[in-house]
């Protein structure tokens, strides 16, 4: 089969780490039979220092043009100065909005391999996990393209006084929710909606909403909680979550509070999800999907082989997974990175800094770069063949 993919690098870490995610998907089509045929975008800040803007129509265009968008981090100070519209982050509200991909899938897995880097103890680790483990396995889903993100704003003629306007609709809601319970279906069958119901007339019709929609599926427990009130649950009790879905505002911050769980917010992945395709039933196959790792540009490391490409690498494998419907190639892709973490090689940001390792790693812990660890991965990968 042959995919068409727009690869955005973007800024700081972006190009170093997109190379890695690109010889994965290379040496995926090579064992499986596929060719990924790829086109790079300009995006971002470095789009700005281009074309004076931070998403080309031209861009845009080519980017709706391919099967699915595979994207790496935009931003840097030296933009932080410009006007709002003008600043890189605008390309990926662009990108989000001109793609319609409303659903963001953003995966936190506590690996044993990485259990020293939880800040967490194994006693609040266990006692809200069922199997009695230390560890959690939660998906949060964050509506993308509505919300205070996208809602009217502005300032006052004398600049002292700036508003922005969170606006949701009812066919927006039950969008984002049903890719929830669809989730939660093929999980632990629990689904949380966050909000903040008790003060924002927006979230009441949040609430409202998936209280109707709770009725189809009968089968996945619903419950409700404030986004406070979420975010403390989160560290106190990760494991008791499965699905949660919220608003565009409140999944940004706790999907990035759940990073830290993880151990490091280099190991997470993320997917933003469109339509599904006419035509296509069952798992979300032919979804236009927006694939990018959560964590930054991360500039103050930019160009000294000091970046974590796994989070680049698994965002590569959702891309194979929910876009294209290759399950098996998008596993041993998954199935390399944790190869990896039990032979003990680490990036910076992921060692234990002298903790016990945890898990099941076979070596003790090595810390390696950027170049070393994709290689590692690409070693695994056809290792497993």
């Amino acid at each position: 089969m042959n995919y068409s993919i727009a690869l955005v690098p973007g800024d700081g870490i972006g190009p170093e780490i997109m190379v890695h995610a690109v010889e994965a998907l290379e040496a995926a089509g090579d064992r499986y039979g596929h060719v990924f045929h790829t086109v790079e975008l300009d995006a971002g800040g470095c789009a700005i220092d281009r074309c004076g803007e931070p998403l080309p129509a031209e861009s845009l265009e080519a980017a709706k043009q391919c099967d699915a968008v595979l994207l790496a981090a935009v931003g840097g100070p030296q933009w932080e100065t410009l006007p709002g519209n003008l600043r890189p982050e605008r390309a990926l509200l662009g990108l989000r909005a001109g793609l319609e991909v409303y659903a963001n899938l953003r995966p936190a897995v506590l690996l044993p391999q990485l259990r020293a880097a939880c800040p967490l103890k194994d006693e609040v680790l266990m006692a809200s996990n069922s199997e009695g483990k230390p560890g959690f396995d939660l998906l949060i889903v964050r509506e993308l393209t509505g919300g205070i993100y996208f809602g009217k704003r502005g300032r006052s003629e004398d600049g002292g006084t700036a508003f922005d306007t969170e606006t949701y609709s009812r066919p927006e809601i039950e969008r984002v929710l049903r890719t929830g319970y669809e989730a939660a279906m093929t999980r632990r069958k629990k689904l949380c909606v966050v909000d903040k119901a008790n003060v924002l007339e927006s979230s009441r019709l949040w609430r409202e909403t998936a209280q109707a929609m709770a009725e189809e599926y009968p089968a996945v427990e619903t419950s409700y909680l404030y986004v406070d009130n979420a975010a403390m649950q989160l560290i106190r009790a990760p494991g008791r979550f499965d699905v949660i879905v919220t608003s565009n505002l409140f999944g940004d911050i706790l999907s990035d509070e759940a990073s830290v769980l993880t151990g490091s917010i280099g190991m997470l992945a993320s997917a933003s999800l469109g339509a599904q395709a006419p035509g296509s039933s069952g798992a979300p196959v032919g979804r236009m999907g927006l694939y990018e790792p959560i964590h930054g540009s991360a500039p103050d490391i930019a160009g000294q082989d000091l970046a974590n490409p796994l989070a680049m690498i698994l965002s590569a494998a959702m891309m194979l997974r929910y876009s294209f419907g290759l399950e098996a190639e998008a596993a041993a892709l998954e199935a390399a990175v944790n190869a990896v973490l039990d032979q003990g090689l680490r990036t910076a940001d992921i060692a234990s800094r002298g903790g016990s390792r945890g898990g099941n790693a076979a070596l003790p812990e090595k810390i390696v770069g950027t170049r070393e660890m994709g290689r590692a991965v690409l070693n695994a990968f056809s290792l497993s063949a």
